[in-house]
């Protein structure tokens, strides 16, 4: 038995660079974004097995259901995540060898391993948190990953340009009780009131979540996210 299925085999210099390329599933094109320690998402999990094992992932390995992987549509080949069952508040480690799910609301699919050890072989699927924890096998230290989120959350929320627009009000009343609505509810993304000119000229305003290191992570925001009527701004 492998003692520890997630540092089985690593992705070669070459084949990195070619998982970090733009790609188009089912008419949905979808890309790759470095990401940091600490770095975190929420949405569904499930799992795949036994009619993958054996067969080719998205980075070139071979499937092997019993070994500590998962599948994610942006993240890099080889980042150690954490995965959290926010039902049952089972965790387990994997390391990212392949693209997916192309489901929406969905945002890993753990191997039949993980998926046993999150309890997800008996529930199917499950709300989860993911949070990168390392890379190429190797996981931080809690205090690394605490020092790392200290470092990059202002300095990403200062650079980003894209959002998720959550609410559109004529009167600046009701666009602060959104804004109250969404403090501290999603970590490091944060409610910001935005003024605009309707065609009218009647002030129009806008709460957006920021924060968002890309746009593709802005939209995997709203993918994982039941939040009626939300789509993708740009400030």
């Amino acid at each position: 038995m492998v003692k520890n299925p997630c540092a089985t085999k690593y992705t070669s210099a070459a084949r990195q660079r070619s998982t970090m390329r733009c790609y188009t599933v089912l008419g949905k094109s979808y890309s790759p974004t470095y990401v940091e320690v600490g770095q975190k998402m929420h949405g569904i999990s499930s799992w795949y097995g036994p009619n993958f094992h054996g067969k080719y992932t998205s980075n070139g390995e071979i499937y092997n259901m019993y070994a500590r992987t998962a599948a994610h549509k942006t993240w890099p080949m080889d980042t150690m995540v954490k995965v959290k069952n926010l039902q049952n508040g089972k965790s387990t480690i994997v390391r990212i060898n392949d693209r997916g799910p192309f489901v929406k609301g969905r945002i890993i699919d753990c191997s039949y391993m993980a998926g046993k050890e999150l309890g997800l072989d008996r529930m199917g699927i499950a709300k989860v948190s993911i949070e990168v924890v390392g890379f190429a096998g190797k996981v931080q230290s809690a205090a690394a990953i605490a020092r790392n989120k200290r470092l990059h959350t202002q300095a990403r929320i200062r650079l980003s340009n894209f959002g998720v627009q959550v609410g559109a009000f004529r009167r600046y009343e009701g666009a602060k009780i959104y804004k109250r609505k969404y403090t501290g509810v999603f970590g490091r993304y944060k409610p910001v009131i935005k003024r605009f000119s309707d065609v009218d000229g009647a002030p129009l305003y806008r709460v957006w979540l920021m924060g968002f290191a890309s746009e593709q992570e802005a939209r995997d925001f709203k993918d994982s996210h039941d939040l009626a009527g939300a789509f993708i701004v740009r400030n």
